[in-house]
């Protein structure tokens, strides 16, 4: 149900949609329509606490960056704050506004690589952006990272390492989770796609933190670190992602094998319970022979066989008629209520 209003509320929230909703009918609304995609910043207070429920409840909902946000980096009139490398800086942003952040790396460290991770301790939502700087002096949205509960926090993270780094986008896999267990399993990885950029150059690079959240202020950490004193970990994560890739293979082999188990295992519960209930009818015919090797009259054999079964409130007799159990006292009668004993004083006469 949910699921509908959902769908019902994206498409009654967009113009373009709902024009062709009235000229054609839901056919004409494209399917991906489905996975509702929000600007909180310009919702009402109603419409937020819906979204929120929606949320809430599992529906899956992704948001947008404010348009607001997006167009004042693009005219060049955000405050942009220095942030050296490898200090953290703790900060809160509130709900749908952003911090803007500097970072100048050398040539050196462009070769070292660049990590960007952003977690919140109050588990809170957030987006972690990467802007592109325009020549006319603005800042065009490139890369967009949503936060992700691990473990007791939220984080994000961008990695130019200089080789394909992959990130999960977990949108993909919440539609399917809600509709079929076995689906959601196998499409678990279809969501692990690579990054789009690898590598930044040297010179000064934008990042911002978007508070994300429905109606709370949003504190989190920063920090930016060269990835060059990190070699062992590079390694560890470009193996653990290749087997990631290697598995997400084998899986899509797996499910055909699993599938068609599953229909051989269907069919086969299927003819177990008419087997089952075949046998059973089969027993039960039986009985019902065996039952009729008696000279008694049909009425009384089957009288007989019932009172058998009401576990013996009344005794069947083949020499005579049924004989009912009388009870071995009889219970007192319960005095009504109004038996109730009245003294009347009888005065003597003066």
């Amino acid at each position: 149900m949910f699921k509908e209003v959902t769908f019902s509320y994206n498409i009654l929230s967009d113009p373009d949609k709902r024009r062709q909703y009235d000229s054609a009918g839901f056919e004409a609304v494209e399917s991906e329509s489905q996975e509702l995609e929000l600007d909180l910043s310009s919702l009402g207070t109603v419409n937020t606490m819906f979204a929120a429920l929606f949320s809430k409840l599992g529906v899956p909902i992704k948001t947008t960056v404010s348009a607001t946000v997006l167009e004042e980096a693009l005219n060049g009139s955000v405050p942009i704050q220095p942030l050296p490398l490898g200090q953290p800086l703790c900060r809160k942003v509130e709900k749908q506004s952003a911090h803007f952040y500097s970072v100048a790396i050398t040539e050196k460290e462009t070769k070292g690589g660049l990590v960007c991770r952003v977690h919140s301790r109050e588990k809170s939502k957030f987006k972690l952006l990467y802007f592109d700087q325009e020549e006319s002096g603005g800042l065009s949205l490139a890369l967009q990272e949503d936060s992700s509960k691990t473990g007791k926090v939220t984080s994000a993270g961008m990695y130019f390492l200089g080789f394909p780094v992959y990130h999960m986008d977990q949108t993909q896999t919440l539609v399917p989770a809600s509709k079929d267990p076995d689906s959601a399993f196998f499409k678990k990885l279809d969501g692990f796609q690579p990054c789009e950029i690898t590598e930044l150059k040297a010179g000064t690079h934008v990042f911002a933190v978007y508070g994300d959240n429905f109606f709370k202020s949003v504190s989190y950490s920063i920090e930016v670190v060269c990835a060059a004193p990190f070699i062992e970990e590079k390694e560890n994560l470009r193996a653990i992602e290749a087997q990631i890739l290697s598995k997400r293979v084998e899986l899509s082999k797996f499910e055909t094998e699993y599938r068609e188990v599953l229909a051989q295992f269907t069919e086969m519960t299927s003819r177990y319970a008419q087997e089952m209930q075949t046998i059973d009818e089969l027993l039960k015919h039986r009985n019902e022979i065996h039952a009729s090797y008696t000279t008694l009259p049909a009425m009384k054999r089957s009288s007989s066989i019932r009172s058998k079964n009401k576990g013996g409130l009344k005794e069947a007799s083949v020499d005579g008629p049924l004989r009912e159990k009388k009870p071995s006292r009889d219970r007192t009668k319960k005095k009504k209520w109004f038996n109730i004993p009245l003294k009347v004083d009888k005065r003597k006469p003066c």
